[in-house]
């Protein structure tokens, strides 16, 4: 593990939500949703400033596609960095944007400018090698896992314990109550497999979004939020932007705390 994983690791002792600003949604679904490099910097400044602890970001191209070329990720990294100084930050390996594990691979490696981690999903063909590929250039990997076969697939990666933090991803489509027992089941899993020797964040999609928050609230665990999870705030209206989504979810996560 290098010193910089050593260092983010201890940042999660204190992190209780991260902002996941755009995800793989196209400028169309929302008019705030941010594309460019400076809109990425001006999204990062302002969830920081809403009380977000670290970001995630899809880096895309003029068309508002997720891509992993060099250029646009260096333009990415370099504008937050310049905007918001020592605001962790990671980025997609998504296999929507190169489905070839080969190419995430060599992307990765001709990547100039580094985040300090990246996501990489347990379900999808070559996760294993895309892990390695970002901890050969010192990147720290959080392993995302969707459901039961992505868990025992990182349950028999060698890199399992190499990893960050496990991010406990709930699909849209549960219903509060299936959302809440699915993610009970996930987190045992994987505190079978790991002990307490991971930092695990918990967060849900569309549907499951909102109850999973405050599920991960009562628990005391790490979650997220932001425009790539929901458009829409608890009560079901439309959200302004990932600002609005930041201050509501640290309301959720105060009164949880108040609460515990």
């Amino acid at each position: 593990m290098t010193p910089d994983q050593k260092d983010m690791k201890r940042q999660d002792v204190e992190m209780r939500l991260k902002a996941c600003v755009n995800g793989p949604r196209k400028p169309s679904e929302h008019p705030a949703l941010p594309v460019t490099a400076d809109d990425l910097a001006r999204e990062v400044v302002g969830v920081r400033a809403a009380g977000a602890d670290a970001a995630h970001v899809h880096v895309k191209n003029a068309e508002g596609i997720d891509t992993f070329a060099a250029d646009s990720h260096e333009a990415v990294v370099q504008g937050v960095r310049s905007a918001a100084p020592g605001m962790p930050l990671g980025v997609t390996t998504g296999a929507w944007a190169l489905p070839d594990p080969r190419d995430r691979v060599a992307a990765i490696e001709g990547w100039r400018l580094l985040p300090d981690f990246a996501s990489v999903n347990w379900h999808e063909d070559g996760a294993d090698d895309v892990a390695a590929a970002l901890l050969r250039r010192g990147v720290g990997v959080e392993a995302g896992l969707w459901h039961d076969e992505a868990v025992a697939a990182w349950g028999r990666s060698p890199l399992r314990q190499r990893c960050l933090r496990i991010l406990l991803e709930l699909p849209d489509g549960l219903d509060p109550g299936g959302a809440v027992e699915m993610a009970d089941r996930l987190h045992r899993a994987v505190r079978d497999l790991s002990g307490d020797a991971l930092p695990i964040l918990l967060h849900g999609e569309g549907s499951s979004c909102w109850p999973v928050l405050r599920h991960a609230a009562a628990l005391g665990l790490p979650t997220r939020i932001g425009l790539e999870d929901t458009l829409e705030l608890p009560d079901g209206s439309p959200a302004r932007g990932n600002v609005e989504l930041v201050h509501r979810a640290i309301e959720v996560i105060d009164s949880a705390k108040a609460g515990r």
